[in-house]
């Protein structure tokens, strides 16, 4: 009987000292309460407390926590249902507002993240929705962080994962991307043979340039080329006739000029004969010598 009074006093001890040592972990927090009223707050490590009167009654994790919110339905600016989820980061920074601010922050924060994004997704229109993901956010962030932070918590960042329209919805948009698509296919394709169509313009431009300033420069190079020919043959009449005039000073170059007179007057005048039937002959047709004559005298006269 001593003996199980004496292990029933050690099991008392052992009992009574479990309850008043207490270990926390890191990164959590403890709520005491004395005798049901708040007490303190116990951070990582070692403590005593009063057996049977202080007691553990909260114990909250400062880690950043993530919390899902569930799917629902919110409707745009235009009247069109969608299905929009997303997820929240949150983290406890006051374990006694956590645990005396409200009966269970986590659930409070996801309502109150569920009805902000109904309201900010009723301010805009469908097409909107998706390119004012980030405003969406900060939004909810900004206005869910006011209320949680009298329950000692910290709203860091709210993300929206899916905006589900209707399948009909889907169909349009599709045929809608579809139609931009196109649209800007054919604009590259328009601006392409625009800039093709200039790019000829302008070679054939430079090519009529070219031709016409080659053909000037041709048409330049043939008129210098005859004004030199031109200047050429003049020289050598002038040339010529200097030489004949400088023969007929000579002697004998007067009587050559004669005989050179009577050869080419005789065939000239078959010539006309062959070219036609009637021909009028001069009166001393026959008198070659005065034809002769007459020269010597034009000669003279010079």
């Amino acid at each position: 009987m001593f003996q199980f009074l004496i292990f029933g006093v050690l099991f008392l001890v052992f009992l009574t000292i479990s309850k008043g040592a207490v270990i926390v972990p890191q990164q959590m927090r403890y709520v005491v309460e004395r005798l049901g009223q708040y007490q303190g707050t116990l951070d990582a490590g070692f403590h005593i407390l009063i057996p049977y009167v202080d007691k553990v009654r909260y114990r909250h994790s400062i880690k950043e926590q993530v919390l899902d919110i569930p799917e629902q339905i919110c409707i745009t600016s235009d009247n069109v249902q969608v299905g929009v989820d997303g997820i929240v980061y949150v983290r406890v920074i006051d374990a006694q507002a956590a645990s005396y601010g409200i009966d269970d922050y986590t659930f409070g924060i996801v309502q109150l993240a569920q009805t902000t994004l109904r309201s900010e997704i009723g301010k805009i229109e469908l097409d909107k929705t998706f390119e004012a993901r980030a405003n969406i956010n900060a939004n909810v962030v900004a206005e869910v962080d006011k209320a949680a932070e009298a329950w000692g918590v910290k709203v860091l960042r709210y993300e929206i994962k899916n905006i589900t329209p209707p399948s009909e919805v889907i169909t349009a948009m599709e045929k809608q991307m579809k139609a931009e698509r196109e649209k800007r296919a054919a604009i590259l394709a328009s601006e392409g043979q625009r800039d093709a169509a200039i790019n000829n313009a302008e070679g054939e431009k430079q090519r009529q340039i070219k031709e016409s300033e080659a053909s000037m420069m041709s048409q330049i190079n043939t008129a210098k080329g005859e004004a030199e020919a031109i200047l050429e043959v003049a020289r050598a009449t002038a040339e010529g006739l200097r030489m004949v005039g400088t023969a007929l000073q000579s002697d004998g170059g007067k009587l050559a000029m004669e005989l050179r007179i009577a050869e080419q007057y005789l065939p000239q005048l078959g010539r006309i004969a062959e070219k036609s039937n009637t021909v009028v002959l001069p009166a001393n047709l026959t008198d070659v010598g005065g034809i002769v004559a007459m020269a010597r005298g034009m000669f003279k006269g010079q």
